[in-house]
């Protein structure tokens, strides 16, 4: 299969689109997409990606269409992106089917280790004995490193078919195509800082975590001042002499003594 320049944008353009839709680090990508041709030249299909964020702890992966209730999001404008990105893929379906080449019908995309590769698939969808749902099931299985006792009985049943199924590797009819990342965009749908290269965004972020841990102990700083300021203050009013406290008779003299100075005063 020829990667002609035009076929190595769009793979450009498919890895900016996913960098940009997922709103956090992310330590792996894994994408599916089938591409029919039905009457008329209409082409559908379907399309699902899945990410792991990064961390110490191992996290589930997170679905593409979870990604709008967990952050936040704009549903409606998020699967307008990634309606964008179905178009990308089709696209690049397109060109293959124009260069003469032969036609795939689904294809996985993985972004593991800064490296970015796709597999062309060339099995006739519709003569599957399984149905769409059963195999997004089984793509999960084979992909994304699921135990097959972590799905339910169902599933795993379906799993367990298919295995039986497929005793020889249904990989043997596949194209796969692979370059390293070069340059890995800050930028995403929560995020919209310049494009930089990974190593920079590293150190970016170990000198956003010094600028935040100076910021918290100059803060830490002025807190600790006023509490003292106020503390000096505190003890300023403990320490002011009490008034004495007049008796009442005291008190019938002390009004006594100001009635007689206002009226020697108005004399």
């Amino acid at each position: 299969m020829e990667n002609t320049p035009e076929i190595k944008k769009i793979y450009s353009n498919i890895q900016k689109q996913l960098f940009y839709l997922i709103p956090e680090k992310w330590e792996k990508i894994y994408l599916y997409a089938s591409v029919t041709q039905k009457a008329l030249s209409i082409e559908t299909g379907e399309l699902f990606f899945y990410y792991f964020p990064s961390g110490i702890l191992k996290k589930n992966p997170i679905n593409v269409y979870e990604i709008p209730n967990r952050f936040s999001l704009n549903e409606e404008e998020y699967i307008r992106l990634v309606g964008r990105l179905y178009q990308s893929i089709k696209e690049l379906w397109r060109l293959h089917k124009d260069s003469g080449a032969r036609v795939w019908t689904n294809i996985t995309i993985k972004l593991v280790n800064l490296k970015f590769e796709i597999e062309f698939h060339y099995d006739d969808l519709s003569l599957s004995k399984y149905s769409n749902v059963e195999r997004h099931i089984i793509w999960k299985y084979k992909y994304l490193d699921i135990p097959i006792d972590s799905f339910c009985r169902k599933d795993k049943k379906l799993i367990e078919r298919y295995l039986i199924e497929n005793v020889v590797d249904d990989m043997y009819d596949v194209d796969i195509y692979s370059e390293p990342i070069y340059k890995r965009p800050i930028k995403n749908i929560v995020d919209y800082n310049k494009e930089r290269p990974y190593e920079e965004f590293i150190l970016m972020q170990d000198e956003n975590k010094k600028q935040q841990e100076k910021e918290r102990k100059k803060y830490d700083e002025q807190r600790y001042t006023c509490i003292k300021k106020e503390r000096r203050g505190l003890k300023r009013i403990k320490q002011k002499p009490r008034e004495k406290e007049l008796s009442y008779v005291e008190q019938i003299e002390a009004q006594r003594k100001a009635v007689k100075s206002q009226i020697l005063n108005h004399l």
